[in-house]
């Protein structure tokens, strides 16, 4: 058993496999970005945001570049005569839906319960 006096060194992102994860999903849209793009198989910018209900334009694109660094999100550009953007979540992210799905159960039972107080 440790003692209070011994030194507690904190946990670092690079050290810590939770933290890491964390710092990566973290913010209010990303995980839910992740989640509307992970029910289609690839998605107009302006049609993610519909379904994104209060997220602003600077906050989809800020969540959606940061998700394609971490190599969560691919963009993929089409030229032609309609040019547009399209959206996946790649072969990596989709490791994390068992995760979200387990959340996506626990926030409907939490749905569930208040609705009923």
């Amino acid at each position: 058993m440790k003692k209070q006096s011994d030194k507690i060194e904190p946990y670092y992102p690079e050290k810590c496999p939770v933290i890491r994860a964390l710092d990566i999903l973290g913010g209010k849209w990303r995980l839910a970005i992740i989640w509307e793009l992970s029910r289609f198989e690839s998605m107009r910018y302006n049609e993610l945001k519909r379904h994104l209900v209060g997220i602003t334009n600077i906050m989809l694109t800020r969540s959606l570049k940061a998700l394609e660094q971490h190599r969560l999100v691919t963009r993929k550009k089409y030229c032609g005569t309609s040019p547009h953007v399209e959206y996946s979540i790649t072969e990596s992210c989709k490791y994390i839906l068992p995760a979200l799905e387990i959340i996506n159960e626990w926030g409907k039972a939490r749905v569930k319960e208040n609705s009923i107080d």
